[in-house]
């Protein structure tokens, strides 16, 4: 059985668009972190990576059963410029 240091719903996280991950502050000073992925897959703790702390996320899996990992990944694509795993760089010419 888990022991969780405490349960925090998923409103109170903040979501982190670089690393793409819902996050909550650690009393180590790292964060609990879980992501969309790991929800839609009905994953319910967040760990810290910092320490052997544990958060239960409280939320509701149906807002994630519709869930699309591509969307995130075409948004990302759209916000950069990048197309899938490319990119072009553009260089001036030093007069």
């Amino acid at each position: 059985m888990l022991s969780y240091y405490d349960e925090i719903e998923i409103e109170d996280m903040e979501w982190d668009p670089v690393h793409k991950v819902f996050h909550f502050p650690c009393p180590c000073g790292d964060r609990f972190e879980i992501s969309k992925r790991a929800l839609a897959e009905g994953e319910d703790t967040a760990p810290c990576p910092s320490c052997s702390l544990i958060i239960r996320v409280v939320y509701d899996p149906l807002d994630w059963e519709d869930y699309d990992p591509a969307d995130d990944e075409d948004a990302a694509d759209a916000n950069t410029g990048l197309v899938g795993d490319s990119c072009t760089i553009a260089v001036a010419a030093a007069a």
